[in-house]
């Protein structure tokens, strides 16, 4: 009875591993509370080729810190960022980075 009883649990965990989702999301669970304004004040544009983007959050451990805004060069002509945004799914919000498109 034991060993049956270990087989199935072995297959039961086999079975729930394999259909795991594998991909690199982190998936955010919270509360929202309101934090204090935190006002950017942008220096000088460096360059015409160069453009601002807003703060990030970026994944630190097991939180997100929230990275102060500044000047970026586009990597190629007529080259436009795509600010990050919070993207709800049904576990909650998933951080999408911000990027060039």
């Amino acid at each position: 009875m034991k060993t049956l009883r270990r087989i199935l649990f072995a297959s039961a965990a086999l079975v729930l591993f394999a259909a795991a989702d594998t991909s690199a999301q982190v998936v955010v669970r919270s509360r929202m509370v309101h934090h204090r304004t935190v006002v950017t004040t942008r220096p000088a544009r460096p360059s015409a080729n160069h453009v601002w983007v807003e703060g990030e959050w970026t994944p630190q451990g097991r939180t997100y810190v929230e990275s102060r805004g500044h000047w970026e060069r586009a990597p190629r002509p007529r080259a436009v960022w795509v600010a990050g945004h919070w993207d709800r799914r049904p576990r909650g919000y998933v951080w999408v980075a911000g990027h060039w498109n």
